[in-house]
């Protein structure tokens, strides 16, 4: 990259069904100098998931392994599957000078936020319950009692959003893009993110 600046990072969260991974995605292919974090997991990969560019897939013994040598921002354990976010993965992109993003739940997040405190939160909420259950619905995918306890978890994690830097409402994709897309350049502004062009304009002052 020819920005040598040491790369923000941003923990971005929201309930199921609001539209954070598309906005993510199309976040990543409109900025070349934004990545996301690719998270560990023990599950199996599903159809058309590949090592490395959706997941890095890793056996069970080994994840409990990286657990004990502490190389995980945040891990749980879903449904029998442990997921992790890697420290190390994350500091190299942001020493490359990515801006970063950690797309994940709200318990991820809370413990992101405490072992890394100068990272920025962002809480992707719906315009309503009501379009919420619109699209969960839309999907076709899931039941009417998982959809009702789906739209259940989702008021407990909107709940969580007070405790998240910045919310941006998904009630259209472009303006929502844009607004997520503002904070990280307001980000890049930051006293902290500037230090090292001050320093080398006073030195060469």
């Amino acid at each position: 990259m020819q920005n040598h600046k040491k790369g923000n990072i941003y923990i971005i969260s929201a309930a199921s069904g609001t539209g954070k991974t598309t906005l993510v995605s199309r976040l990543l292919k409109n900025h070349d100098d934004i990545r996301v974090s690719i998270s560990h997991t023990t599950r199996q990969p599903r159809e058309g998931e590949a090592h490395g560019v959706h997941y890095h897939f890793v056996p069970k013994e080994e994840f409990e392994s990286l657990i004990e040598q502490r190389a995980f921002l945040e891990h749980a354990n879903v449904f029998g599957n442990y997921y992790g976010t890697s420290i190390a993965g994350v500091n190299s992109l942001s020493e490359e000078g990515y801006d970063v993003i950690l797309e994940i739940d709200v318990q991820g997040a809370a413990q992101v936020r405490k072992s890394l405190p100068e990272a920025s939160s962002v809480f992707i909420l719906p315009p309503s319950f009501e379009v919420l259950a619109q699209r969960l619905i839309g999907r076709g995918t899931d039941s009417e009692e998982v959809i009702q306890t789906r739209l259940s978890k989702a008021r407990h994690e909107i709940e969580q959003s007070v405790l998240f830097d910045y919310v941006v409402v998904n009630d259209d994709l472009d303006r929502a893009e844009a607004d997520l897309f503002h904070i990280i350049k307001a980000g890049r502004l930051k006293k902290s993110s500037q230090q090292g062009f001050i320093s080398n304009l006073l030195e060469n002052s």
